[in-house]
């Protein structure tokens, strides 16, 4: 905290980003923050936990929430995570709903429900505008004003920067007055052994298809800082011994591909060499077990 230092009339608050699947929530956080901090892909559930991203200022400070795309639970593992989205819908300072131009306007009704009730600000950002043309934008537009009228509708393409400086302005202006929550300097509320795992798991995204990336969970074993490397140890976690032959490869070509690409994003990302080792590990109810699941981080 800054203490009595703080400028008279500081804002400050907390800025939750919640949404369906790959409508963009990620990257329009990557954007707004200005640092990659949420991994991003095309498929479902690629984010798991809810990451923070703080912007700071000498006039506010908004404490970004990225939090998992709204899915009907399969799993404890999907309880969970929806867990993260209604408590971010319910801690709020301030909540942008991302939808974009693919998907049904009314897709997961219970939730738009739910935000029509809420007494914080809304700012439902309509992106992917990109892929649109100007009627259907307008027609989006005018669905979602009538839906939410008290909501300020903004249309965006996160992916190309366009329009963001709307979403910042909407956003400062409805910031509650008040001190910092964090440190000025502070960027994230997660550690850089997080950063590693959510490394790792976006190239099992990227890498491997149908259900392999959604039965894999990262562990990182150990992390050692040295002078002039980080030595990290990571496990990944699979259900079936079949899942951890297809991320193995044959003769361990598959896997070694998936810890080169990793250690060259931590390298970029830490900005410091890193020796990476990488081990599967066969896990069959990890996702359904609590003592599992409070070991990974979606449990209190």
């Amino acid at each position: 905290m800054e203490g009595n230092t703080v400028k008279k009339g500081h804002r400050a608050g907390f800025v939750n980003i919640i949404g369906n699947p790959n409508v963009g929530k990620s990257t329009l956080m990557n954007a707004l923050v200005g640092e990659r901090l949420s991994i991003v892909t095309a498929k479902a559930q690629t984010t798991r936990h809810r990451i923070m991203g703080i912007v700071n200022t000498e006039d506010y400070q908004i404490v970004y929430s990225d939090t998992p795309g709204i899915v009907k639970p399969a799993y404890r593992l999907h309880r969970n995570m929806m867990n993260f989205v209604d408590t971010a819908i319910g801690d709020a300072d301030i909540i942008l709903y991302v939808t974009d131009t693919v998907e049904k306007a009314d897709k997961n009704s219970e939730y738009i429900a739910k935000l029509s009730k809420v007494k914080c600000p809304v700012v439902v950002v309509l992106n992917k505008i990109d892929l649109s043309d100007q009627k259907s934008v307008t027609d989006m537009l005018s669905w979602w004003g009538e839906t939410l009228p008290s909501s300020q509708v903004i249309p965006v393409s996160a992916k190309e920067k366009f329009n963001l400086e709307s979403v910042m302005a909407a956003i400062v202006e409805k910031l509650p007055v008040s001190p910092p929550w964090f440190d000025k300097d502070a960027f994230t509320d997660k550690t850089l052994r997080f950063f590693a795992s959510e490394i790792i798991r976006e190239k099992i995204l990227l890498n491997y298809s149908e259900e392999v990336p959604y039965c894999c969970e990262v562990e990182i074993e150990s992390f050692k800082e040295g002078a002039e490397r980080y030595d990290i140890g990571a496990v990944i976690n699979v259900t079936r011994d079949s899942q951890k032959g297809i991320l193995i490869g044959k003769g361990g070509k598959a896997l070694k591909k998936l810890g080169t690409q990793a250690r060259l994003d931590m390298e970029d990302f830490f900005q410091k060499k890193v020796f990476l080792s990488l081990f599967v590990k066969v896990d069959p109810d990890w996702r359904e077990s609590r003592k599992e699941l409070r070991r990974f981080g979606y449990e209190e």
